[in-house]
């Protein structure tokens, strides 16, 4: 087992690694065995405060230190990973249950993102913006925000607290973060020895490991940080940005999702299907951006159930540590309990289950359910598990609608002969992302990353990073003499 789980089981706050003085300890367990990893004594009110003082100390005298010299700390960082990543698979298949391909996807978008962010550092630009008035000139200047609060979730732990904290250091800022209890290590305290070694300076990251039941909102409420990061569920990222928005502070959520992949009647059948059972199943289907939703036209829908169940029952789950395991545990035991829960729902509102998984602790098989009714709040939610649910459509118009029927507007994809017909339907979905003959889950620093209605606020990556993560100042200057009125 990696000495992650044992050396890294601490708060690490303002350069020092230390126990938290919480009331009781987070206990990291392996999702498949139940192995217990590590024990962490969570971080009370107190310690999340000096996490906040150490970061608002440190970050003036980053923010002012030269680009590129901030920039040699992200070099270093992604070659650390590079060298460490056998050490961070088996961490991620420990503290996950990822597979081998999984955590293979997650260091390979981290890395990218690592790469990314050290351009990041030179990326802010101002501008000399014209005046009505004689003699003045606008200058508009890109600053760092301050500190930034990452709040992180269990499912990619490493690569989307990496998203939020590689930028938002390389441009100017310190950062508190937070990682989900699930996830402690992979999600946390591994970030933070990784830009330690790289030779961050103390203070500019910090982890603290706690619990809304023992801090409550203190870690949103601080008024240290002026942008709070948070990825996970809607129903927190609504809690988290009410209480932003009471307290003017800037919130970027990115949610949960409910996606459709839609096969329409001239697509490539055989690649729709890959495309559409990656979308689903990738990680356990526990992915904001997976495909809970598989439409397919009428008219191709037996040769495509078939095809598609087919290479389901191909799925081997079991023991992520084994390379051939393509669907490994559930993150804990209440995420299995939920999935089973719905699938039984679906059987009972009068579904037919093509492929029925089993449940056996945390290991949920794959399911396959079709003849879902069309009214059935099912088919608007996100379920967060290996369960797909088949529907067929009549025309274009239809598919539409039913893409459309969900309070959720993240990722997407449509698979068709022809492009431009794809990018059509694609033009008249709710959502802030979607592929033309593709899967629903991606993600590229470069492009804008979010999602419309209570799939999130704001954007990550590229320009968006910027804009999340640093504020504009204006300042003018008068050449020449201002006349004033009185």
């Amino acid at each position: 087992m990696s000495s992650y789980f044992t050396d890294l089981a601490q708060q690490y706050i303002d350069g020092e690694w230390r126990p938290g003085t919480g009331s009781w300890d987070i206990i990291d367990f392996n999702p498949y065995d139940g192995e217990k990893l590590a024990s962490i004594t969570i971080a009370a009110v107190d310690e999340v405060d000096e996490a906040y003082r150490a970061a608002e100390r440190a970050q003036k005298q980053w923010a002012a230190t030269n680009p590129y010299a901030r920039r040699a700390v992200f070099e270093k960082a992604l070659r650390l990973v590079e060298e460490r990543e056998a050490e961070i698979t088996e961490a991620i298949i420990a503290e996950l249950g990822g597979t081998h391909l999984k955590a293979g996807f997650e260091l390979h978008l981290a890395k990218e993102f690592l790469r990314e962010s050290i351009q990041w550092s030179l990326r802010p630009e101002g501008r000399i913006l014209p005046s009505p008035v004689d003699g003045k000139e606008n200058r508009v200047y890109r600053v760092p925000v301050g500190v930034v609060g990452v709040i992180s979730p269990f499912n990619f732990p490493f690569l989307l607290s990496i998203k939020s904290v590689a930028p938002a250091l390389a441009l100017g800022n310190a950062v508190v973060l937070k990682p989900h209890q699930n996830t402690p290590i992979v999600g946390g305290t591994l970030v933070a020895k990784l830009f330690e070694d790289a030779g961050l300076p103390g203070g500019l990251l910090n982890v603290v490991v706690t619990d809304i039941a023992e801090i409550g909102d203190a870690f949103i409420e601080h008024p240290v940080p002026k942008v709070i990061s948070f990825t996970g569920s809607d129903k927190v990222g609504r809690h988290v940005a009410t209480v932003c928005a009471s307290l003017f502070k800037r919130s970027v959520l990115e949610l949960g999702g409910n996606s459709a992949i839609v096969v329409l009647d001239d697509a490539d059948v055989d690649y729709a299907v890959d495309a559409a059972v990656f979308s689903r199943y990738v990680h356990q289907g526990q992915v904001c951006m997976a495909a809970n939703r598989v439409l397919v036209d009428r008219s191709i829908a037996d040769e495509f159930t078939e095809k598609f169940v087919a290479k389901v029952r191909t799925l081997r789950a079991g023991d992520p540590q084994d390379p051939r395991t393509v669907i490994g545990p559930l993150i804990n035991s209440q995420q299995a309990e939920s999935v089973s829960a719905t699938v039984e729902q679906a059987v009972t509102e009068g579904a037919t289950a093509l492929v029925h998984g089993r449940t056996t602790g945390n290991l949920v098989e794959p399911s396959v359910l079709t003849d879902v009714p069309a009214g059935s709040e099912l088919l608007r939610q996100e379920v967060f598990g290996p369960v797909a649910f088949l529907i067929p459509f009549d025309g274009e118009e239809e598919a539409v609608r039913i893409v459309n029927d969900t309070p959720y507007g993240l990722s997407g994809a449509v698979h068709t002969g022809d492009v431009e017909r794809g990018v059509a339907f694609a033009q008249q979905i709710d959502a802030g992302m979607f592929h033309v003959n593709d899967g629903t889950v991606h993600d590229e620093p470069v492009v804008p990353f979010g999602g419309e209605k209570h799939s999130g606020l704001g954007r990550l990556n590229g320009e968006s990073t910027v804009d999340a993560f640093t504020t504009q100042k204006w300042i003018s200057v008068q050449h020449g003499r201002s006349g004033f009125p009185f």
